[in-house]
């Protein structure tokens, strides 16, 4: 591909491709699928020949968590961080700097996927994307944060069942799939609570029923999170519930506010249906005692 194709990539989509009620032909869906995909492929691959450069921080990011728990150990647990194989230390170090690709470019192409879904939907529709565009990104962060700040607790009590006689030979290509499983469950988690609002925005759950179900909802959070997490132990376990339970509350104490707004607007919107009803009617009236008026003088 040319330079100048590379730059007609990035340019706007034109705007003959949207007709006025935001309906696109299928050549022109196709056309733009093919378009947004490759940004996000090339913006993917410059992320990660730029990860290369900066894979001695990302690998001191990655080990941190290891060393932290190895540090907590008692002193007879004997732990080792390894890789295996001729080609495993290349696989590794591609893996982590695609890992980090992704994510450091990830409002980039999610906003792709949103700006490709945006034409076809609805005013109302659209508000509720750029809320969830505002808000999945900072609570997806924070998630990642909370797992990022447990792990080492939780490596902690997985490599402390080592026997005494024994090395626990952690390798590394493993330990990092363990670590990005667990803080993509805690980032994912962290998100359920805005589908909530965003169920209750489509009248699909109102705060009533959140409220009736409040108590089994907690005790569902409590399971997912002891079965969604990687490390089997309390702490981490406790770390995701706690959290997604405050993030629930919060949820159901919008979802009552958002209720609220809603009975308020069809309410004034009855009272200005009857007003309009009765004005008619008595226009109506008026009308038929004008009619009736020369006949009965």
């Amino acid at each position: 591909m040319s330079f100048a194709g590379v730059i007609g990539l990035f340019r706007a989509r034109p705007k003959q491709y949207v007709g006025e009620d935001g309906r696109m032909a299928l050549g022109d869906h196709l056309r733009e699928l093919r378009a947004r995909l490759l940004r996000s492929v090339l913006v993917l691959t410059l992320a990660l020949v730029a990860a290369f450069f900066f894979y001695d921080q990302l690998l001191a990011l990655v080990m941190d968590p290891y060393q932290a728990a190895v540090r907590q150990l008692d002193p007879s647990t004997k732990t080792l961080a390894t890789i295996n194989g001729v080609g495993g230390p290349l696989l590794f170090q591609l893996k982590l700097c695609a890992v980090a690709a992704l994510v450091v470019t990830s409002p980039y192409w999610l906003y792709q996927i949103w700006a490709f879904i945006v034409p076809g939907l609805h005013p109302h529709e659209k508000r509720w994307t750029r809320l969830f565009a505002a808000v999945a990104g900072p609570l997806f962060i924070i998630g990642v944060g909370v797992g990022y700040y447990v792990l080492p607790k939780g490596l902690e009590v997985l490599i402390g069942f080592t026997p005494i006689d024994l090395t626990n030979l952690v390798d590394f290509g493993e330990y990092f799939s363990f670590m990005t499983r667990m803080l993509l469950v805690f980032g994912v988690a962290f998100e359920i609570p805005l589908f909530v609002v965003l169920l209750n925005l489509a009248g699909v759950v109102s705060g009533r029923t959140l409220g009736n179900y409040r108590p089994w909802i907690i005790i569902g959070t409590f399971v997912f999170a002891a079965v969604a997490t990687p490390s089997t132990d309390p702490f981490s376990m406790l770390a995701l519930a706690a959290p997604m339970s405050l993030l629930f509350l919060a949820a159901e104490v919008i979802a009552h506010v958002l209720d609220r707004r809603k009975a308020r607007r069809v309410a004034a919107a009855g009272d200005d249906l009857l007003i309009a009803g009765s004005v008619a009617d008595d226009k109506a009236l008026r009308e038929l005692s004008d009619e009736d008026g020369p006949a009965t003088a």
